[in-house]
């Protein structure tokens, strides 16, 4: 007989999710990820000034505001025409990689580590779950407080030139407002070699150690295998560091992508709408109850496909990682490419020069634009329609977790994260460790997917997983 489990919430992640899943036979059989706030900044941001977008949709979340605060300038500034100047490419390059290198660090040791290696016997991590801990990957935890330290300083490094972080007070339309002083860049200079040193030393190390004591893990939690990236980190000769592309089945070459070819199906959502439609069209009005319904997550794909992005998607794109795709595909990635990140900000603090990252040139038009960038967690996208008066006339966001996490598309095809976690081998169907770790292995942000609480719900079965929470 099948067994139904239902995580609620899961921790160590950003935001609110649920998962329901039916074990049967030692497999899950079946599953449902279920994002639980709704998120309206959409709404929030129609007939506000287009300056004020970058400040609140960097509000969306917490961990990864660099990436929604680039986007929204770059959909601005496709609309006026404008093109940035060297230092406002370099510092906007200079703050995100900041940004990424800390995300990754948090991902690994203070969301994953738990889930693979046992943490010390006091709050908070008590009450964890004793199933299938491999004495093999214990080692990763003694680092525990060196991976803080050094996402503290990731922290820093970034807001040398962002103001403050999280949530930079420096991107807006037409720039970056920082002064560029030979002390900032010599104090950035000094906390990226002490975060390669980390990387190299430590992260990178403890990864393999994870995957030589989980290797069964490049087998589990596949997913659909289609890859998708939009290309982030803009370069002096007009590429970009990861380029935008699409991976079908997680091989071959990469296409081109075509943003036309991005839809958003709410069958299974809360929201009322044409269905499926493309962003620069959509909207986001709730609809609670409805039936089948049981996300406040859209669900969107790319012609027509439901797709993987993050790290992995990213890298393999590039052509810098040949692995394949599984839960522990993603964690190599992750780590990998948190070096090529690294390396690259020391070639960018060489092309910056000193003076500002703003131009005075910027001036604000009326009409269209989309900003698509990357966020640690995957492919994100803002939409903007400015108004004859001045005005945001519209403006929608998928975020990396939306493609990631989405629920059934119109057609009943399951999202990744639901297509990635059937088929995972349970022990104990009252502790799924195993399925929480394909669920922290995309790195999900659920703040980042949806943000209001719905005013009731239904009675479940709670289990609580344990560890630190997130």
């Amino acid at each position: 007989m099948a067994t139904i489990t239902v995580v609620d919430p899961v921790s160590r992640i950003e935001g609110h999710m649920k998962i329901t899943i039916e074990i049967d036979q030692g497999k899950i059989t079946d599953a449902k990820v279920s994002g639980t706030l709704f998120r309206g900044f959409e709404n929030i941001l129609t007939g506000r000034v287009p300056d004020d977008a970058p400040l609140l949709t960097q509000r969306i979340c917490g961990v990864c505001p660099v990436s929604h605060g680039i986007a929204s300038t770059a959909a601005i500034e496709k609309v006026a025409g404008f093109t940035q100047s060297t230092n406002a490419r370099v510092l906007r390059n200079l703050i995100l990689g900041a940004n990424f290198i800390q995300s990754h660090i948090l991902h690994f040791y203070l969301l994953c580590a738990v889930d693979f290696a046992a943490g010390p016997a006091s709050t908070p991590w008590t009450s964890a779950w004793n199933v299938d801990i491999r004495s093999g990957a214990s080692s990763i935890m003694s680092h525990f407080g060196a991976a803080i330290d050094a996402r503290r300083k990731a922290h820093e490094m970034g807001a040398i030139f962002a103001g403050k972080l999280p949530h930079v007070s420096s991107f807006v339309p037409g720039g970056v407002t920082a002064d560029i002083t030979s002390a900032k860049i010599s104090s950035y200079q000094s906390l990226l070699n002490e975060l390669k040193t980390f990387i190299n030393n430590t992260y990178i190390p403890d990864v393999q150690t994870l995957a030589n004591a989980y290797n069964d893990y490049y087998s589990v939690g596949v997913g659909p295998k289609n890859l998708m990236c939009f290309g982030v980190f803009d370069q002096s000769n007009g590429s970009k560091l990861f380029g935008s592309g699409y991976m079908a089945g997680g091989t071959g070459s990469a296409a081109t992508l075509n943003t036309a070819n991005i839809t958003e199906h709410v069958t299974y959502s809360w929201y009322q709408s044409a269905s499926p439609a493309n962003p620069a069209s959509g909207t986001t009005t709730a609809q609670y109850p409805k039936t089948n319904a049981y996300s406040w997550l859209k669900a969107p794909r790319y012609s027509g496909s439901p797709v993987e992005c993050g790290p992995l998607a990213r890298m393999k794109i590039s052509g810098r990682y040949t692995g394949g795709v599984s839960a522990m595909d993603r964690h190599m990635a992750r780590a990998q490419e948190a070096k090529v990140v690294a390396d690259a900000l020391t070639t960018w603090l060489g092309e910056i020069s000193s003076g500002t990252g703003y131009s005075s040139s910027y001036a604000q038009r009326t009409g269209s634009g989309e900003g698509l960038v990357e966020a640690p967690r995957g492919a994100l996208g803002h939409w903007i329609n400015i108004a004859s008066n001045g005005t945001i006339g519209r403006y929608q966001v998928i975020t990396p977790t939306c493609w990631n996490a989405s629920p059934k598309d119109d057609s009943g095809v399951r999202g990744p994260i639901e297509q990635a976690l059937i088929g995972t081998p349970i022990t104990d169907a009252k502790r799924p460790i195993e399925a929480l770790r394909v669920i922290h292995s995309f790195d999900p942000c659920l703040a980042c997917a949806v943000h209001v609480m719905r005013p009731s719900g239904e009675t479940l079965t709670v289990i609580q997983q344990g560890g630190l929470c997130g």
